[in-house]
Order: C-alpha cells, then structure tokens, then sequence
C-alpha cells in the first residue's frame, strides 16, 4: 500500500485531525530469502502446536511453527519436506502450508515484498479445538505509513479474539468487539511513539462448518461456491456513498488528491492505527457469515497488491484447481508481480475438501 509522504499531505493530514506527529516507515526487512524445513508431529499434525489454556493450537507465530522459523532466519538447505514449507520472511519471499489432520482443510500462504523497499504486509494462521470445536483463523494485514500497526495484529489480533467469552456462543459480536478492541490497544500501545502507522485487516475465522469474513480497509476475500465467485468483502473506499456520509458525519472530509483521500491523505476509509485520522477512518469490521457446506470449493485472502491486478475470478478459479493450496498462493504472487503490482503481496488459499471422511 503506497503511503503518503510530502509535507503538502501531511499537512493536510495535521488539519484533518487532532494534534500529533509523525515519522516515516521503519524498515523491517532486507537480505535474501532461504527455505526451511518443517517436520511433521502428532495431533493436528505440524511442529508450532502449542498448549494455551488447554487448547492445542498450530501458530504462525508460535517460535516453532513454520512461518515463525522463518521470520527468525532458522533455515536449514531442504528445498522442501513432507509437511509445510516455508521461506524467510525478510522482505524476500515466504510460502508455506498445512492440512487439517481430518484431511477436510487445507491452507497455503505466500507473501512477497514485490517492487516496494520496504515489507508491510503480514498475516497470521491459526488451527485450533476449543470445546470440541475445530476453530480455524486466518488473517491477512497490510501495513501503511509503517509495518507496526500490522504487526502488531499479526501479534494480537487472533490471540484476543479466542479469549472473547463470547467467542463460540456469539462469533460475530466478538469479532466485531475484538477488532474495535485491539486497535484501541495498539493506539495506546503506541501513544509515545512519534509515528502514525495504520493497516487493514481481512480475516477468516471458521468454527465448526460456520465462516465467518470479518474485513477493515482494502485487502479482500473471495470465495468460490458452487463454481461461482463471491466477494466476502467490500473494500472501504472513502468515494463508497455511505462510508464517504459517515466520515462526513463525523466531521471528517473527502477530497480528490490523485484518489479520493480521508482528509486528503489516506485512500480507504476503515483501518487500525492512524490516529490522527480518528474518528473519521474506524477500524469497525463489516462481517459476512457462510454456511460450510458442498458448494463453498475455496477461499482467496489477500493484501490488495494481489487485487490491483488479479480478478476476484481468476483468483478462486486459480486457487481450487491447484492440488496444493500453497502452490496456489505462489502462483499468484508471481502473477501479480509479472503483471507490475507496485505493492507488497501477501495471500492466502484456503481449500475445502468436502469428500474426506476424517
């Protein structure tokens, strides 16, 4: 997501808003990219399980699991091993994968720093039982004016909302209260830092055979259902009839600077972070739910460096036709950077295979 950086617009953004300052992206990433080797254990069936409050979890950002190992710079030579595969995630290039043990789901990820200097994009992959309950979250962020805000979901977000006590009895009103919730946390967190990061957010949790697509800003997911694709998600542009009257509604305003722009400077209307842009750019999710059932074939999460070029149907189409979901998620990386995406590219391929029996 290009940010906005010229002292015209940042004056602009001092006046849309209350008083604050502001500095310029942290670089997060640099060097080259390796693989690593993940072996596979018991239970849920991939090294990164973890006990949390008697649950057993597989984390992407448990120390042990697959993308954390990656993030650390753990690498080992194997190009690829008999569980999930990942890279290190340095701004290079990461991939990876994993498949539920009842064999009923399957998800890969790849992300990309592409053509931008610096990497905003994260995302986070959680399989879990709560209850009984199989409980799958999945969860794409990408970064703008800095990569903390995304972070620190990727850190935050999902760890919330499975302590929400409303969490399995009322899903949607936890999402709902835990992404309002976490960007309240992280405003606070970074009340001292002299920077005014922000980032969306487009998530997937399902629990049981209900999904529920909880998304903030302009990263999206599509899914395929009875071979037809279906946006779960509207991104939140501030040119949108009703986010355009809420944001004038609270006082804030829309103007024309190459985009339409909240105050000017920022080119969606729903985010985490940006604090001198609140009231008006909130980061309440609009959430869809689906019914997991023989029609939904496969979903597609991605950071809109995938969307500026790729179409929501060619997207799913690509992503239920590949055998490995992981192979589907790079396939589409490197289709969006061949077609000159100018951002970060970070997505996720979820496959649903209804004939397995467990």
């Amino acid at each position: 997501m290009v940010c906005i950086g010229s002292l015209l617009r940042a004056l602009v953004l001092r006046a849309a808003a209350s008083a604050g300052r502001r500095r310029g992206p942290r670089v997060l990433c640099g060097g080259r990219a390796a693989d690593v080797r993940v072996t596979p254990r018991h239970g849920y069936g991939w090294r990164g399980f973890r006990a949390v409050a008697g649950r057993m979890m597989l984390d992407s950002s448990d120390p042990a699991s697959p993308a954390a190992a990656a993030d650390a710079g753990q690498v080992q030579p194997q190009r690829r091993a008999a569980g999930a595969v990942a890279q290190a995630h340095d701004g290079g290039y990461a991939s990876g994968g994993w498949e539920r043990e009842d064999g009923k789901l399957s998800c890969g990820y790849s992300s990309f720093r592409g053509k931008r200097a610096t990497m905003e994009d994260f995302y986070d992959v959680k399989l879990t039982e709560i209850d009984g309950q199989a409980v799958s979250l999945f969860g794409v962020f990408d970064g703008h004016g800095g990569s903390r805000a995304a972070e620190y979901l990727k850190e935050h977000l999902f760890e919330n909302l499975l302590k929400h006590p409303e969490f399995l009895t009322d899903t949607k009103l936890a999402i709902s209260e835990t992404y309002q919730k976490t960007d309240t946390d992280f405003l606070e967190s970074e009340a001292s830092a002299f920077r005014d990061d922000g980032s969306t957010a487009s998530t997937a949790v399902l629990v049981g055979d209900h999904l529920y697509v909880a998304n903030v800003g302009d990263s999206r997911a599509v899914i395929s259902k009875a071979g037809k694709a279906m946006a779960l998600s509207e991104d939140h542009k501030p040119n949108r009839i009703d986010e355009r009257k809420r944001i004038e509604n609270a006082g804030g305003i829309v103007i024309w600077a190459g985009t339409w722009r909240v105050g000017g400077v920022l080119a969606m209307s729903r985010a985490f972070g940006n604090r001198l842009l609140k009231p008006y750019v909130v980061a309440e999710p609009e959430i869809q739910e689906e019914q997991v059932n023989g029609e939904l074939e496969c979903l597609v999460l991605a950071s809109d460096g995938l969307w500026d070029v790729v179409e929501n149907e060619e997207a799913v189409s690509l992503g239920k036709s590949e055998d490995a979901p992981e192979s589907a998620a790079r396939k589409l990386t490197e289709i969006a950077y061949s077609r000159g995406s100018a951002d970060n590219i970070t997505c996720i391929v979820v496959q649903f295979h209804h004939d397995k029996t467990g």
